[in-house]
């Protein structure tokens, strides 16, 4: 089974923001694949489907960004998913904008909600999918949590479209050759 897990910020007001990066992939997961979240539990909305032959839980966690972690322990252990077949999808403000990185291990790289799964989790041995909002050009917590401007906004949705690929491609085959493909 596979844990696909966007971060971001429960509300409204944070929707469109940049920080949401994780949630608006887990939006097009749900929308390609005509599922929604339809459970709540493991402070998480998340739902189990099968797509490409494969197990997938999508998980958003309900908890504010910074307590990721959280949500992380309490849904691997419930459902006994091995570090191996988890998917993280944040921001990544060393990453340009509209850029993606993949990684299967490594720090947080200064990334709250990342390294709050690395805490909890015991490890950095998690896969991830970065996209890049670029470096902040006002007080980080202002950048992160502001809408993109309309430039930004549109290499970030064709970044969030190659990350919806890039999951598709490891489900399809595996983590090693959507690495290979997407990771340019």
């Amino acid at each position: 089974m596979y844990l696909i897990v966007g971060l971001g910020n429960p509300g409204e007001q944070y929707k469109k923001t940049r920080h949401n990066m994780g949630f608006q992939v887990i939006d097009k997961l749900l929308k390609k694949w005509n599922v929604i979240l339809n459970k709540e539990d493991f402070h998480s909305a998340y739902t189990k489907c099968k797509v490409f032959d494969q197990d997938v839980i999508l998980c958003t966690p309900l908890t504010f960004m910074n307590l990721s972690g959280q949500t992380l322990i309490e849904i691997t252990h419930f459902y006994k998913i091995s570090l191996e077949n988890i998917i993280i999808i944040f921001d990544d403000m060393d990453t340009p904008v509209g850029q993606l990185r993949i990684k299967q291990r490594g720090s947080s790289g200064g990334q709250k909600g990342m390294q709050s799964i690395i805490d909890m989790m015991h490890s950095e041995e998690i896969k991830r999918i970065k996209i890049g909002i670029g470096r902040a050009t006002t007080p980080v917590i202002d950048y992160v949590l502001n809408v993109p401007n309309k430039e930004d906004a549109e290499l970030i949705n064709q970044a969030q479209d190659r990350a919806v690929l890039v999951i598709e491609a490891i489900l399809q085959h595996d983590f090693n050759y959507a690495l290979s493909r997407y990771n340019k």
